[in-house]
Formats: C-alpha cells, structure tokens, sequence
C-alpha cells in the first residue's frame, strides 16, 4: 500500500521534477544517467520556457546535498548544469543562469576544496558561453571577491594549496572574459574590482623564480604548464587583462600594481616590479604606453619623501618603461617626464647637501652611506634622461636639448628654469654636472643635417657659457656634448687622445664638401667657438682630458667646418695659444704652458696634413722635430706622462721651438690662401659671459685701429653743442643717470664693432669717412691722434677683397677690441 502511495505521489509531480529526479542513480557513484539527461536536455530545449524551473530544482537538490556532505550527487548536478548550459541559448536561460550562479556560488563557499574547484570548472565553463543578449542586471561581485580570496590560499597541503590557487586565478580570469564580452563589461574595471584582482595575480606571480626569462613580448607557454604552475597561470592571465583594457580603464588597472609594490616593499630590490612594468608595456595597446608612464612619474612624485633606494628602484622602473614606450607611442608625456624628473635631480641634490650640512664634523657611515644611495638616485635620473632622449626622432629630440639647457643654471643669474638658490655654489655645481651629462646622453648619436640645426643660436650661447667656469669637469663635459652635435662622420674615436700623427691618412677621415649653411654658420658664430676654445686653454685646472678635448675640438672643426677662411682663422687661433705659453701673462703653471704647446703641435699637424700644402708641413714638421731633440715637453707624448721633467723657463728657447707666422703665411700664401689676416694677431672677443663666469676681462685697455680713406685726416673739431631742454638738464643734474646712459650708449656700439660683419664695417668706412669719424668722436669720447709718421698706414682686408693703403688713426677705450 505504501509502495503504491509513492508511484500515485510520484505520478502528481511536474515533469521537470520527475525528469531531473531521473539523471541521479540510487549509487552516486555510477555517475549521470545518460539516457535521462538526453531525455531532459530534450525537454529543457523544447519547453524553454520551463529552464527557470529546473534550475530552481537542481539548486534545491545541491543545496541539500552540499549540507548532507553527499558531495557524489553534488557532481552529478553540476555536470547536468553544465549539459544544460551548453544546449541551450534561448532568451529563457537567463533565469536558468541566475539558478546556475547561486550553485556555483554554494560550492565557492563551501570549506572543501574539490567542491570550490567543482564550482570554478562550472564557472569557467560557463564564462566561455557567449550568450544571446546581454544581461544588465547581473553582477560578480561575490565572484571577484571569492575568486581573489582564493588566489591567497595558505592550506597547509602544498598540493591543496596549489589547486585552489589555481582555481582562483582561472576563475578571475573566466569573471574577465565574461564580463569583457558583456556589454556591462566597464563594470570589471571599476577600482573596487581591479583592486582585488590585479594584487591576487601580483601575489602569485612573486613565484616565478627566473624573473629575466619573463623580459619581452608575452610568451607562450604549454597547456600543461599554465594548468600546473599558478605563477605563469597568473601572468598569462595578468597580460590578458591589461591586453584588454582601453583607454578609459586603463589607469584603474594599474595603479594597485603601485599599492602592491609599496604594500610589499618590492621597490628595493626592484626586480619584480621591473618585471611587472615590462609585462605592463608589452600587454598593453601601444597608443595607451603613455598612460603608464605618467602613472609611475605620478607615483615618484608620491613616494619622493621615501629611501633613495626606494626612489632609485622606481625610476629604474621608469627606465625599462621608457625603453619599451619610446619605440612605439609617448603621446604628450616627453616634456613632462623630463620636467618631473629634473624636479627629481634637485630634490635629490638637496637631501644629498642637506644630511651633509645636518653631519658637518661628523663623518657617521649612515651619512656617507645615505649620500652614496642619493648617487645612485641621480645617476639612475640620468641614465633615464639620456636614454629616452636618444630613442627619441630628432625633431623632438632637438626640443629636449633645449629644454634641459634651459634648466642648466649659470652662476651669477637669476632667471633660471630649475631653482638652486637654496642650494649654493656646490649644489649648483652638481646641478649643472648631472644637467650637462643628461644633455650628454640625450645628444650620442644626434646627426643634424647641418649645424645649424644642431647648434642653433639659442641653445648655442647657453652651451658655451658653462666652458667659461671655473670647473674642470664643467668644461669637458661642454667639449664633449659640442662633439657629439659636431661630429656628423663619426671621426671622434679616430681622434681620441693626444699626439702627434705621423700619416693622418690612415685615420681614414670621412668628410663631406662644406655646406652652405655651415659657412654661414661660421662666419656668424666661429668667433664664438675660437673665444671659448682660446679660453679654455688658459684655465689653470686643466688637465690631460681638457687637452684632449680641446685638441678634438680644433680637429672636428677642421673636418666638418673648414674652408679656405676658416683654416685662416683657426692657424691664428693656435698661434695666439702659442702666445699664451710663452708670453704668460696669466701666470699659468710650467705643466699649463707646455700642455698648451704641446696642443697646439697636435692640431697644427694634423691640420697641415689635412690641407695637404707642403711647405705648411715641412715648416710643422721641422718644428716637430727640433722639438723632440731640444724640447720634448713641448710634444704630447713627453708631456703628458706621468713623471716629465719640466723647464724652469720658456723665454731662453729659440725660435725654431716655435712656430711662425711669416713662415706659414708664406707657405699658405704659395699655394693661393689669402694670408693677410695672418698677420691680425688673434683676440678673443669680451661679453657679457666673462661677469658671469667670474671671470677677470681678458683686456683692460685695447687698442683698436679703424682705416679711414685717404684725404680725410682733417683736424675738424667736433660739434658737441646739444640743444638745452628740461630733460637736457634733468640729466645733467642726475649724474648717475647720465653714466648708466653713456655705459648703454658704448655697450651698443661696441656689440656693433663686435658682430658686424668686417665688409660691412670697412664699406661704412670707404664711403662716409667724415661721418663715421664725427659720431665715434662724439658717442665714445675717443682721442684721435694723428699718425706718427707719414708712412704709419696699413690694408684691409675683408676676405678677397683688398682696399688700398690709409692712415692709421688709434682709437683707445676700455674693455674692446674689434679688427
């Protein structure tokens, strides 16, 4: 009676009941009846509407088996899920799926690990399904949170441990796919997701033990391997999730990798964080390479209260970033990671002065030691500076060099880009140090096609003015940035040291036919480039690497920038460096004076042989030689040896030692050089850099000689009457008004004398003598003295150009000196 009470009961019940009581066996172990599943799946696509309904039923069923511990039947439901899920893709399951969830999710909660892998295979599974339309009201919020919780497994089974690791990570990376594909899928980037899943896939990914086998583009690793190891499971599944991002979300993706690295102090050392970076670069669209970028300058500017080492290990993490970014996009970002990381060498200039003033008279290890990690901070600015700067296209390139010259401060000035007042004279010093070697490496490998472009006028002057300090180290690093933006021919390793070269043939120099532009760039700023080599050499800190630059200097300009009036001007040039040694009106040290004439033996070789004229050669030659029998200090090789014995005194050597002016002229001259200007002696012109570089004018009083056309030397007086005003007089009575205007008034006609050009001034002079004679008489006071013998004339010559000969009138005032 009771059996046919049960059939009656089990009779009443729906089908779908009936249907999904039918796929369990009486022994959980025989697994899912199959010929009942067919026969459900069956009835589920036919009768869609009914998919609500067996989900609710099988979810009661799991529910109670998972309470009971009878984890057999919890398998057989979640395969019949599975099966269901698989076949069918109606608009009716999405109920189905809400009943598919909250199984997944009981499993999920569940203590037994082989459960929470049940329920993430389910997951997986049905993360893969690509359904009809979205869902707008679905969430995984539980999913991220549970998947992410986890990923951090610390059962005391490693292998447990691992299963469920694995599970995690596979699970958070079905919660992407899923929600990516959604139309909902902005949901997954939100910051309160991303922050538990990015650090869930960072923690596991610590594991990887040969860090440098993860540097490059994504690997692609066995199945067997991604499934066995959580590490590569993680970082495959880190890279598809930023491979995915866009540009709106791309931020909330990776800015908890920064909290996870300062969470775990992972920035000193910082191998994993270079090697989370480099995935980052490399997963990521190109156009969105930016993006990261300026979050970690974001976050240097954050942490730059922190370690030196902390901060040093975040621009080395900015470096590698860099070196991928700069082959692809960087966006509007290149000024600003120059701009943020100039900041960066100030500030860590003044910690580095600031712990050595707090220690003065105490020399504590912790101090040096704290000062050697602020070096290692600023050299690792550096070495990023100079390695975007040269993966950077010339164009902004050139932009980046004037812009870090632009933050180079000049002692003396106050109109500076980067603030070092608070720092003094050494801080300002290791500023304009590191700012140079920045400027150094951003310019390796520059190839402008003229020189113009690589030397413009503003970023020129600002160059030059640090060669006037009085800084050895300054000056080098002037010389050698010039030869990076000279050097279009890649002579410089042929050139590199000192000394005479018996056959500069077989340096096998390259060189092109001299431009249009870089004569004219010579003939505006050559004179600037003489003045700062001139004054270089009579700076009483020199040493042999000075030398050696100033002689590659002199060589570079002889290859890229020589023609026929060039050479002229650089042969004067070394003869007033001649002049210097023996001469001595500096007071330089004996080691000085024989440094400069060894320098000049070097270039005067080597530009004879350039210019091939043989009795040049055979005058250098001959003083060479005589040199190495009377005189071997005077040659590079004798006087930059470690132990020379130098001479007491230069004034008793006699004059084949020397080389001579009549004697080059003459040889110059037999092979069509126009040799006039020989006989000019060479003076540096005076600006205003001298005040800044503290240094002394080079002349107090110099003579200048102004040819006036014949017939003109009249003894006119000048008209000094002025028209009487009210502002006539108020400047009478305000002296010191009357000076500084006087001062402005011969400033500009010394600027006038100075930049001119020689043909133009000599013109002005053919053509309105008696007027050019009466405003310098009236403007600079001068005294004009008659010539002291009829015979006291001289030529002009203004390059082919030859005018005839003149009276000579002298024209002496202070701090000039124009030809």
């Amino acid at each position: 009676l009771f059996a046919g009470v049960c059939c009656c009961c089990a009779a009443l019940r729906p089908r779908y009941k009936r249907l999904v009581d039918n796929i369990f066996p009486e022994d959980p172990k025989d697994g899912l009846v199959k010929a009942d599943m067919e026969k459900l799946t069956f009835y589920a696509v036919s009768a869609p509407e009914k998919l609500d309904r067996i989900g609710a039923y099988l979810a009661e069923r799991l529910s109670r088996d998972v309470v009971r511990h009878r984890y057999g039947y919890v398998l057989i439901a979640m395969e019949a899920l599975d099966q269901l899920l698989m076949a069918c893709h109606s608009q009716s399951i999405k109920p189905f799926v809400e009943s598919f969830l909250h199984m997944v999710a009981k499993l999920l909660e569940s203590g037994e690990p082989k459960l929470q892998v049940l329920g993430t295979n389910s997951f997986v599974k049905f993360a893969n399904i690509e359904e009809d339309t979205p869902s707008y009201h679905r969430r995984y919020d539980f999913f991220v949170s549970r998947f992410s919780a986890m990923c951090h497994s610390c059962d005391h089974d490693p292998e447990i441990q691992t299963e469920i690791r694995i599970a995690g990570i596979r699970g958070i990376q079905g919660v992407v796919r899923k929600t990516v594909n959604d139309e909902l899928r902005a949901t997954i980037w939100e910051p309160q997701h991303m922050d538990k899943i990015v650090p869930s896939l960072l923690f596991n990914m610590q594991k990887i033990e040969d860090i440098d086998s993860r540097i490059g583009p994504p690997s692609s690793p066995t199945g067997g391997e991604k499934e066995e190891n959580p590490a590569l499971l993680a970082e495959n599944c880190f890279r598809e999730l930023l491979g995915r991002a866009t540009y709106g979300n791309m931020n909330n993706a990776v800015r908890p990798v920064f909290a996870h690295l300062d969470h775990h102090r992972l920035w000193d050392p910082n191998e994993f964080a270079v090697s989370c970076f480099k995935i980052i670069m490399y997963s990521i669209q190109a156009q969105y390479s930016h993006h990261v970028i300026q979050e970690i300058l974001g976050h240097l500017d954050v942490r730059k209260r922190d370690s030196p080492r902390v901060r040093a290990g975040i621009i080395q993490v900015l470096l590698e970033a860099v070196a991928i970014a700069a082959k692809g996009s960087i966006g509007p970002t290149v000024l600003e990671v120059f701009n943020t990381l100039l900041k960066h060498l100030r500030i860590s200039v003044d910690f580095e002065l600031g712990d050595r003033r707090s220690s003065a008279g105490s020399a504590t290890f912790s101090t040096s030691s704290k000062e050697s990690d602020e070096r290692i901070v600023q050299n690792a600015i550096i070495q990023t500076i100079g390695f975007f700067g040269s993966n950077l296209p010339d164009y902004q390139r050139s932009e980046i060099m004037m812009f870090i010259m632009g933050k180079v401060p000049v002692l003396g000035t106050s109109s500076q880009s980067l603030d070092t007042s608070h720092l003094g004279d050494l801080g300002t010093r290791r500023i304009q140090i590191m700012l140079l070697r920045s400027l150094l490496m951003v310019t390796s490998g520059y190839k402008a096609t003229t020189i113009t472009n690589a030397l413009p006028p503003p970023f020129l002057d600002p160059l030059l003015s640090p060669s006037l300090m009085e800084d050895s180290e300054l000056r080098q690093l002037v010389l050698e940035i010039l030869h990076n933006l000279i050097d279009r021919h890649d002579n410089r390793a042929k050139l590199r040291g000192i000394r005479i070269i018996p056959d500069v043939s077989d340096l096998k120099i390259k060189r092109d036919k001299i431009s249009r532009q870089d004569v004219s760039f010579m003939k505006k700023h050559g004179q600037q480039l003489y003045r700062h080599i001139y004054l270089g050499c009579k700076e009483e800190d020199n040493v042999q690497k000075n030398f050696e630059l100033l002689f590659t200097t002199l060589a570079l300009t002889t290859i890229e920038l020589a023609n026929e009036e060039v050479v002229i001007d650089l042969i004067r040039l070394a003869i007033a460096l001649q002049d210097i040694a023996i001469i001595n009106e500096d007071n330089l040290p004996m080691f000085n004076r024989c440094g400069v004439m060894a320098l000049v033996a070097a270039y005067l070789n080597f530009l004879s042989q350039m210019i091939a004229v043989p009795a040049f050669c055979q005058h250098v030659s001959k003083v060479i030689e005589t040199r190495s029998l009377e005189a071997s200090y005077f040659l590079p090789e004798t006087i930059f040896k470690d132990k020379c014995n130098l001479p007491k005194s230069l004034e008793k050597h006699e004059k084949d030692l020397f080389f001579l002016t009549n004697k080059i002229g003459e040889s110059l001259g037999g092979s069509g050089y126009s040799v006039e200007r020989l006989s000019v002696p060479y003076v540096p012109q005076v600006t205003d850099e001298d005040r800044l570089s503290r240094r002394k004018s080079i002349v107090d009083t110099v003579s200048i000689q102004v040819d006036i056309l014949p017939g003109n030397n009249t003894d006119d007086k000048v008209d000094n009457t002025e028209e009487i005003t009210f502002e006539a007089l108020k400047k009478a009575i305000d002296n010191n008004g009357l000076e500084e205007q006087e001062k402005e008034k011969r400033r500009l006609v010394i600027e006038k004398f100075q930049k001119a050009p020689f043909e133009e001034i000599a013109a002005q002079c053919e053509t309105k003598a008696n007027l050019l004679h009466d405003r310098l008489a009236q403007i600079l006071e001068l005294t004009i003295r008659p010539p002291p013998s009829p015979s006291g004339t001289m030529t002009i010559t203004a390059g082919h150009a030859h005018y005839q000969s003149v009276p000579v009138y002298e024209m002496k005032f202070p701090d000039l000196c124009v030809y």
